[in-house]
């Protein structure tokens, strides 16, 4: 290994440039994606059906080799130097596919018996919360089970860089919770994570930063605040009795990007949130009069998903777009990327 890549391999865990992937009939499912993740963070993966998530995380994993750019996981490139890799990575696939007839505990055993160093069966299950299913066949399992197996196994050879892909489909409110617990805690003892997930709520629990395709291009990428730092904060309400808009301190005053009314219900749409919000109860308390069924709250991840994707969509049908993708939200921090 060179000085540079040995540099790589500390600061970047995992280095990706300028990544593509072709399939079969020439569609190019990943369009020349650029990201780094660095030691001891969590970096989550977003998009809608079809992104190129899944695809990207293949390619990290070794299991193809790209059709262009460049990937490197702890300093190697995982395809051609998978034999350096492989024993230093947990992986999850989105299913497992286990031999239905085996029990928990001979799951375990025999993917043991294929890993360097792996973990006893009862710690590996324990992790997971599969002690007390350790009897169970596979096929006797549920599908929130058998994710939890997936994971237990992915953990079995206590890796550095953890891929998941979908952890938590088919996980119960708790099971998933629990889950999310057990991966903050693999970040906090210097495991690299990093996952796919459709729940948008699971990215702004666990990552540190974050990256939404779309058509196989990064449309946004930054911590989960930054994302949503670039969307309206919002405050909603009824006008009390006799009140009207044009009642209410100057719009343009409040930072107020856009509003709507129903009835008496408006809402409006800010930047400035906390200014908006004091100056509208200042307002509110000099008149004497009580903002009934009051929300204020800032932008959250499904929004800004949401409309970043809508947007990356009309610039798609608007006009071809540059390799990096229509949109990249400000980045700051370790190990950012474009």
């Amino acid at each position: 290994m060179t000085r540079s890549e040995s540099t790589t391999e500390h600061d970047h865990v995992i280095e990706v440039t300028d990544l593509r992937r072709v399939y079969g009939g020439g569609f190019e499912a990943v369009r020349g994606i650029s990201l780094s993740v660095a030691r001891g963070e969590i970096f989550a993966l977003l998009g809608t059906n079809g992104a190129g998530k899944t695809s990207t995380v293949e390619l990290l994993e070794g299991l193809a080799p790209p059709a262009g750019g460049r990937v490197r996981v702890l300093g190697h490139d995982p395809y051609a130097e998978r034999a350096a890799v492989r024993p230093r990575v947990g992986v999850m696939l989105q299913e497992g596919g286990f031999p239905s007839e085996l029990t928990v505990t001979e799951t375990v055993r025999m993917w043991a018996g294929c890993t360097s160093g792996a973990r006893p069966t009862g710690e590996a299950l324990e992790l997971v919360g599969l002690t007390k299913r350790a009897r169970v066949r596979v096929k006797q399992l549920s599908g929130g089970e058998k994710r939890r197996l997936d994971l237990a196994l992915a953990l079995l050879g206590h890796p550095e860089v953890l891929f998941l892909d979908e952890p938590t489909t088919g996980l119960d409110t708790e099971g998933r919770r629990a889950t999310w617990e057990l991966i903050s805690a693999l970040r906090d003892d210097g495991t690299t994570v990093l996952l796919t997930t459709h729940y948008l709520e699971e990215a702004e629990v666990l990552a540190d930063r974050l990256a939404i395709l779309h058509a196989g291009r990064i449309a946004a990428s930054g911590t989960p605040a930054e994302v949503t730092a670039s969307q309206p904060s919002r405050i909603s309400f009824e006008l009390p009795d006799g009140y009207f808009l044009g009642d209410l301190p100057p719009l343009a005053e409040l930072g107020v990007t856009g509003h709507e009314t129903t009835g008496r219900t408006v809402r409006l749409r800010t930047s400035e949130l906390q200014q908006a919000a004091t100056a509208l109860l200042l307002w509110a308390d000099r008149a004497g009069v009580e903002l009934r069924a009051l929300d204020v709250r800032s932008a959250s991840l499904e929004e800004a998903f949401l409309r970043i994707a809508r947007e990356a969509t009309e610039a798609d049908e608007d006009g071809p777009t540059t390799s990096t993708g229509p949109r990249t939200a400000a980045m700051s921090g370790k190990g950012a990327s474009a």
